[in-house]
């Protein structure tokens, strides 16, 4: 079973939705997630935000963390996660941020990526550094994509940086 399966299936048990706010991997956790047989009892949708201006104006990113840092960033992955879980209305949020190269962006390398996923319990985050061209660079940026969401889904937080969940402001 793929670790996408794993996923709808985790995702069904605890009556859960996903949202998936895709950068650098234009849509390859939504189109495996997809791919799984009765996904669309989970999944609510997908926004590709390759451009930072729809990162802040559709996942509410903070203009300012973008100007400040730029879109590879594992706070601005950590908001694309929570903005997609607000603009789709679902329970999951899984983001991916970083450089699939050949050149490096804003000052960091090829194969610099943040995943973070945004769950009802907390956020988690996770910082990679992978070889190989872009191809691999965006397959293994999904890839870990799904396996965070899925540890975090199934309550197996092991090596995950989890961030309890901010409280409301007001």
């Amino acid at each position: 079973m793929t670790t996408a399966a794993r996923l709808v299936d985790a995702l069904v048990r605890r009556g859960w939705t996903v949202g998936v706010a895709e950068s650098l991997t234009g849509g390859l956790v939504a189109a495996a997630l997809v791919d799984v047989p009765g996904a669309s009892r989970v999944l609510r949708g997908g926004v590709v935000a390759y451009a930072s201006d729809v990162k802040a104006s559709v996942l509410g990113v903070d203009p300012g963390l973008l100007v400040q840092r730029g879109a590879v960033d594992p706070d601005v992955a950590a908001q694309m996660a929570a903005g997609v879980v607000r603009a789709l209305r679902a329970d999951v949020g899984v983001a991916t941020t970083g450089v699939a190269g050949p050149d490096p962006q804003d000052g960091h390398p090829p194969g610099l990526v943040h995943v973070a996923v945004r769950t009802p319990e907390g956020t988690a985050g996770r910082t990679l550094h992978l070889d190989g061209g872009r191809d691999a660079v965006r397959r293994a940026s999904a890839h870990a994509a799904l396996v965070l969401a899925l540890r975090l889904v199934e309550d197996d937080d092991e090596g995950a940086d989890v961030l309890p969940r901010a409280a409301p402001s007001g």
